[in-house]
């Protein structure tokens, strides 16, 4: 197998390889002292992913340091909120906080979605950045998060366990959840295309809260939201 052989690609073409693609999920991170140089640089947390630069060498310092199969791109999946229009703000010791809340129909009038592409543009340069620095054996992953997950944040303002707030909105109003999903849905179609279009190799999609809806709203709020990035992607 040649030295410039992407073992993921291989991997997910269904080729064998020579051994497993290696690489963790936050390869990047707080347990590299380089990072943690980095980001007191950087300034608030999403600073640091709307810095082209910054975000190019945390992403690759785990590559130099330890020679995974694939690079992560540095960022968080509350962007697309972010970008949407609504605040988004990382707190120590709570985590990120979301404002104003989405609650209502004069709620998602606020979202500016035709906006949001354009407020990405640092992200996709940090991809185009380690599509020309990343070794040439090492995949670049893109990602995104799904839309019930991102919509948690959104509607609930910060992390919960149950989700509470979310799922008693998407019972009280379905239509005004629905517009909010069908939100994300084409927002995060766009971005992951962005991604590719800048040299993204590989997407993923992120939907760390959907084990805590009953199986008739999962098929609703998590498998076919998917289905339909996947198809426009």
């Amino acid at each position: 197998m040649s030295s410039q052989t992407k073992l993921l690609l291989e991997a997910l073409r269904g080729k064998k390889t020579h051994r497993p693609p290696i690489w963790l999920m936050r390869q990047a991170g707080r347990y590299l002292p380089e990072y943690r140089e980095v980001r007191q640089q950087a300034g608030t947390f999403l600073d640091l992913c709307y810095s082209p630069d910054l975000a190019t060498e945390v992403t690759l310092q785990p590559i130099r340091r330890f020679g995974f199969d694939a690079s992560i791109l540095f960022s968080d999946i509350l962007v697309i909120p972010d970008a949407l229009g609504q605040k988004v703000e990382f707190k120590e010791n709570i985590g990120p906080v979301l404002s104003p809340i989405i609650r209502s129909a004069a709620d998602l009038d606020r979202l500016r979605p035709d906006e949001a592409i354009d407020r990405l543009g640092p992200v996709f340069q940090t991809v185009r950045n380690l599509s020309s620095s990343l070794p040439k054996d090492v995949t670049l992953i893109g990602f995104a998060g799904a839309p019930w997950t991102v919509a948690t944040y959104m509607v609930g303002g910060e992390g919960s366990r149950d989700q509470a707030d979310t799922r008693l909105w998407a019972y009280a109003e379905p239509a005004a959840f629905e517009q909010l999903i069908e939100t994300l849905v084409d927002t995060t179609a766009a971005y992951l295309v962005a991604q590719v279009d800048a040299g993204a190799e590989v997407l993923q999609l992120f939907d760390t809260w959907a084990g805590s809806l009953p199986e008739r709203e999962f098929e609703r709020w998590c498998i076919a939201p998917v289905a339909q990035i996947v198809k426009q992607v």
